[in-house]
């Protein structure tokens, strides 16, 4: 049975939950079109589309840091995807964290930061 992602529900888009292979741990959620879903299939490289930027991006192209899809699953409806992938260079985040999800809410409502970058943004993004 070929694969078929339903692109109707989120305008176009289904979201993608990336995970590291070994740990399981959620590293991001991006999003895909059809040519996104298409590329990622075709290379191996974890490739999303830029809602902010509206435009194809494969992660690490900048960073260095590229996930290597190991596994795809694909929900019961077809409309959303997980990523196992192996985290090249070790950070997922623009910010040099391991995983985008590096904030916790505490009991007291607080945020916490948990876990250090792993890089400078500054230097990796020259911004």
């Amino acid at each position: 049975m070929k694969a078929t992602l339903d692109f109707k529900k989120l305008d176009g888009l289904v979201p993608a939950v990336v995970q590291d292979h070994l740990s399981g741990e959620v590293l991001m959620v991006g999003f895909m079109n059809p040519e996104a879903w298409e590329t990622t299939v075709r290379t191996g490289k974890a490739t999303f589309w830029s809602r902010t930027r509206q435009t194809l991006w494969t992660k690490g192209l900048t960073s260095g840091n590229v996930q290597l899809v190991k596994e795809i699953r694909i929900d019961c409806d077809d409309d959303t995807v997980v990523l196992k992938v192996e985290q090249v260079g070790g950070a997922a985040c623009h910010t040099g964290h391991q995983s985008c999800f590096y904030k916790r809410l505490s009991a007291d409502g607080d945020i916490e930061v948990v876990g250090r970058p792993l890089f400078d943004p500054k230097e990796v993004y020259k911004k």
